[in-house]
């Protein structure tokens, strides 16, 4: 008897956008995942031997990459900061489009870059690899939300952090000053698993197969 596939989904936005996809590659959680009162964090799906786990977006890239989970989706913003070996992104799923972008207080940009920085963000290595390449030390202090208020506090001058529409950055006031890294959800998969589970090797076509359709169709 197979053991079930772990497929590892993140909290938020990116699943509510990606669950109608993966009903349509036949990753349908049971009724319970739907439950605002559960506190459950793994769910059997409908019609399979798959179980489907809810876990924060950077724990989708720790358990598949680990081989806990086999298949995951989560943002391209935690597959380049972890940039895990045994992990793989086979599959962009245009979906959870957003940006990772520096921010800093409005008013206070000059084009004129110190050589020591200390920024506010929960992407130290992305953050870090950035400022790398325009010739400036970053000192990432490490937060995990509340991001905007670091600046105002002076616990940084600058913050790395997801943006969509900006609007939080302008009620915080930020602007946001430079673009880091254009976001879109993936499917991820393990390397290993990809090598010796069929059903992995499937998911991977199937989804392929639905975003291939409907760019096709757009």
């Amino acid at each position: 008897m197979l053991t079930p596939l772990i497929f590892a989904v993140p909290k938020g936005r990116i699943l509510d956008e990606a669950l109608p996809l993966m009903a349509r590659a036949g990753v349908v959680p049971d009724a319970e995942f739907h439950d605002k009162k559960s506190r459950a964090l793994s769910f059997a799906c409908e019609g399979t031997d798959m179980r489907l786990i809810r876990v924060r977006a950077f724990d989708v890239a720790t358990f598949v990459a680990h081989g806990a989970a086999q298949v995951g989706i989560v943002g391209s913003d935690v597959v380049e900061e972890f940039a895990y070996s045994d992990l793989y992104a086979p599959v962009d799923l245009d979906i959870g489009h957003c940006r990772l972008s520096v921010a800093e207080p409005a008013g206070k940009i000059d084009g004129a870059l110190p050589s020591h920085l200390r920024i506010a963000s929960k992407y130290p290595n992305l953050t870090r690899r950035h400022f790398e390449k325009l010739g400036v030390q970053a000192e990432v202090v490490k937060l995990n939300g509340a991001m905007e208020l670091a600046p105002s506090l002076g616990l940084s001058s600058r913050i790395v952090d997801l943006v969509s529409t900006g609007r939080t950055l302008q009620e915080n006031g930020l602007v946001e000053s430079s673009r880091i890294l254009d976001v879109s959800a993936r499917l991820i998969v393990n390397r290993a698993a990809l090598k010796t589970d069929e059903r992995v090797a499937r998911l991977v076509d199937a989804f392929r197969a639905l975003v291939s359709e409907r760019k096709a169709a757009a």
